[in-house]
């Protein structure tokens, strides 16, 4: 006689399978890919981060309900500390040898750090933390590289790019994170490379490698080793089409320092932005050149970028713009002529687009000068990125010197914020600004009135102070 089986109970949580054994159901749930919100449905639009289509679906495994209660029971023993009675001494950093590297970070390694290194394909993630490996391992630190993308001989093909290493340098090709704990904890090194997130997975996750869910489980993880151990871990993350890590968003919150790698990879420059940063400043930037040997730092990054300037072309402006605590000259092209459409064509590189459009709606009316009817291209030459508005009177005179075929001093270094009513606007660093032009041989600078007061005791270098966009243009003017 055949066994009947029981049907399964509806919101029960649970499959019966063959044999009247049972086994417990995975509950499908929606992820926000852009900030890692939870849902129980599909929702067009983000609840977090008002973001639309960014849900994805995926199986989580149910949760025994016993944890919640033991974290409830175990709140009772909690007890708030006062301020004074914290002990605060300032984290013992290890210098990596790599002064550009060691800026970005804050003045090197923290022990017990998290740190996420982004940026696209082949522009040297895996070469630059590799280069650190040897730096530390030369010094006697034990280091660890985790590889879950490359086999142990492509990571000693590129070893040997780049030089000698030692035997404190211990390679893993391993993607399992329990089996990347037991090796932390067994050989107990300082420093661990995880070259990449996107191919780690931890088994109580039952999503695939790369999703939502595991990408926040294994960095929690790390971040668990990281703090317990004081190990500090460095992750490699993948990007997106937008250029933003692949994975959940909450993955940046969840690091204490996050770095991206800018620049093309085709070009021989790399730019290191440190986007976020819990032990020093944000927003520093580290300048490096890919050699054969690897990748070689810019001590001077302001003579990089304006190496093959013209001389006495028009449409051609040198900017000063603050990268953290660096000044960095740039120069700023722009190239307009007349339009053969109905529509003009306006285009931007390294800059704002939106940004660019505002400061030539300015120019037409707060100067008069007639651009409706006229290509516009703006380009900040050696691919970097600028987005300060210190760099908007700059643009706006590049603008204004090709329409013009006016050409700028070669000497002058540009810098101001400009306003929606021509006004140029004060900017933060004006002092170190007029130094780093000083500095470089540049013989006069154009800047803000409001400026006057930090900077009138310069000397060695003419200061030209303008009020708005109108006295800026008639400075060029008569220049010529």
């Amino acid at each position: 006689m055949v066994k009947e089986e029981p049907l399964p109970i509806p919101g029960s949580g649970f499959l019966y399978i063959q044999g009247g054994s049972m086994a417990k159901a995975k509950k499908m749930v929606f992820f926000c890919q852009n900030c890692g919100y939870e849902s129980a449905k599909w929702m067009g639009q983000c609840p977090g981060c008002r973001e639309w289509n960014t849900f994805v679906e995926e199986p989580v495994p149910a949760k025994a309900e016993s944890k919640g209660r033991a974290a409830g029971a175990g709140g009772s023993t909690a007890k708030p500390v006062p301020l004074s009675e914290i002990a605060v001494q300032k984290e013992d950093r290890m210098s990596t040898d790599i002064e550009e590297l060691d800026r970005v970070l804050g003045g090197g390694i923290v022990p017990g750090s998290l740190t996420l290194v982004g940026g696209d394909p082949g522009i040297g993630k895996s070469t630059l933390l590799l280069q650190v490996c040897r730096q530390m391992s030369g010094k006697g630190i034990p280091v660890l590289y985790i590889s879950g993308e490359e086999s142990l001989r492509q990571i000693k093909l590129r070893a040997v790019r780049i030089g000698d290493f030692t035997e404190k340098m211990r390679l893993l090709c391993e993607t399992n994170l329990e089996t990347i704990r037991t090796v932390i904890e067994r050989e107990k090194p300082e420093i661990v490379v995880i070259d990449s997130i996107q191919t780690m997975y931890n088994e109580e996750v039952g999503s695939a490698p790369g999703s939502v869910s595991q990408v926040r489980e294994s960095t929690n993880v790390l971040m668990q080793i990281a703090k317990g151990l004081g190990v500090s871990v460095f992750i490699v993350g993948h990007v997106t089409k937008d250029g933003n890590v692949a994975g959940p968003r909450v993955l940046e919150h969840m690091v204490d320092t996050v770095l991206y790698f800018e620049g093309d990879r085709h070009a021989s420059y790399r730019i290191l932005r440190g986007v976020k940063n819990r032990f020093g400043s944000t927003n520093e930037i580290g300048v490096f050149e890919m050699q054969t040997q690897g990748l070689t730092e810019v001590k001077n990054p302001s003579e990089f970028m304006l190496d093959g300037k013209p001389q006495g072309a028009s449409g051609s402006v040198v900017a000063c713009s603050m990268e953290g605590t660096r000044p960095i000259l740039v120069e700023v092209q722009a190239l307009v002529c007349h339009s053969n459409f109905g529509i003009p064509r306006r285009t931007a590189a390294g800059t704002d687009f939106n940004r660019v459009n505002l400061l030539m709606a300015v120019l037409e009316k707060r100067a008069r000068i007639n651009l409706s009817a006229s290509d516009a291209y703006v380009n900040i030459a050696g691919g970097i990125k600028m987005n300060e508005p210190a760099i908007d009177l700059a643009i706006a005179l590049a603008v204004v010197s090709s329409h013009k075929d006016l050409a700028i001093d070669d000497g002058m270094v540009v810098f101001g914020e400009v306003g929606l009513s021509g006004e140029v606007r004060a900017v933060n660093m004006a002092e170190q600004r007029v130094l780093e032009a000083r500095k470089l041989g540049f013989t006069s600078v154009m800047l803000p009135k409001v400026c006057m007061k930090s900077v009138e005791e310069i000397k060695g270098i003419r200061l030209i102070p303008v009020d708005n966009i109108l006295e800026a243009i008639q400075q060029i003017r008569t220049a010529n």
